[in-house]
Parts: structure tokens; C-alpha cells; sequence
């Protein structure tokens, strides 16, 4: 999963800063799931390890729904581009279903309660498979609605930065 967040940040860092910013977010939530991992039947995890994997998980997610989203959709909106648009509207349905899953395990966890090693173990390692999942439909909508128009944004900014000639 990491080596999956490296190559995102390769692909499109230093596009956008909202984005570059997400993607180190990732990273972190990333770096907090492998603390937390279970080795085999037993969990050997600090409360406050959980909680600061929580908190990075309901800080990721919210930041994609409340901001990355948004700009993206914002985006293709603003050049027109029906195909994003409506990949964004076939993907936002599933993305929304995992962000449901991993509040509703951030609600049982963020206390840090561990007790019940067995069932946190099995929820732990399936809310890896959905984020693995949802960082994979979140490149594919980078991807299709940020990068197909770079070049029209680079168009637009070297117009507006362009002097103005100067009269003879």
C-alpha cells in the first residue's frame, strides 16, 4: 500500500498543492495503518497509536469529500469535461461506501479500546482492503479530472502572466 502512495506522489506531485498536501496525508494514514497491524490472532497496539490512526482517517476522508472532490469535480466542470464528470459520478458512489466503513470502525476504535483483539484484528485488515480500494479509485479521478487539464491550465496561466507588448 505504501509503495501504491509513493508512486501516486511521483505521478502528481507538485501538481496542486491541495492534492500534494492529500497525498502526504495519505502517506501518514498509511504509515499509522502498518503501526497497527496484527500479527497473526493478537494485537499489539497503544491506545495511542489507534487513536492517531483514527484521527488520520477521519482527517484524510473528510479531506477528500470536503476538499479534493469538490475541486476536482470544480475542475472538469469549468472545462466542460462531461467524460470526468461522469466517471466521478459512477466512482463517488463506491468511495462514499468506504468512507462509511472507515468512520463507522473510526466510532468503535477511537478511544483506543482494543479488548476484542479478534474482531479488531479482522475489521483492521478489511478496512485496509477498502482504503488499498478507495486510494485506487482516487488516482483514477486524479488522474481523469485533475490531469486531462493541466494543459489547459497551464495555457491559462502563462496567458494571464504574459506582458502586455509594448506599443511602437
Amino acid at each position: 500500500m505504501l509503495e501504491s502512495c509513493q508512486n501516486a506522489q511521483e505521478r502528481w506531485g507538485g501538481v496542486n498543492l491541495l492534492i500534494d498536501r492529500w497525498l502526504q496525508e495519505r502517506q501518514e494514514l498509511i504509515e499509522a495503518y502498518e503501526k497497527v497491524q496484527c500479527g497473526g490472532q493478537s494485537l499489539t497496539v497503544t491506545a495511542e497509536s489507534l487513536q492517531n490512526f483514527c484521527e488520520l482517517l477521519v482527517d484524510y476522508v473528510s479531506a477528500g469529500h470536503f476538499e479534493i472532490y469538490e475541486q476536482l469535480t470544480t475542475e472538469a466542470q469549468m472545462f466542460g469535461d462531461q467524460r470526468g464528470l461522469e466517471l466521478a459520478e459512477q466512482l463517488y458512489p463506491r468511495i462514499d461506501a468506504i468512507t462509511q466503513a472507515a468512520l463507522a470502525f473510526n466510532d468503535r476504535y477511537d478511544n483506543g479500546d482494543s479488548r476484542d483483539n479478534l474482531t479488531m484484528c479482522s475489521e483492521l485488515k478489511r478496512l485496509g482492503q477498502l482504503l488499498h480500494e478507495r486510494f485506487e479509485l482516487e488516482d483514477c479521478l486524479i488522474e481523469v479530472l485533475h490531469n486531462a487539464h493541466q494543459a489547459q491550465l497551464g495555457a491559462q496561466r502563462s496567458q494571464t502572466r504574459q506582458p502586455a507588448m509594448p506599443r511602437a
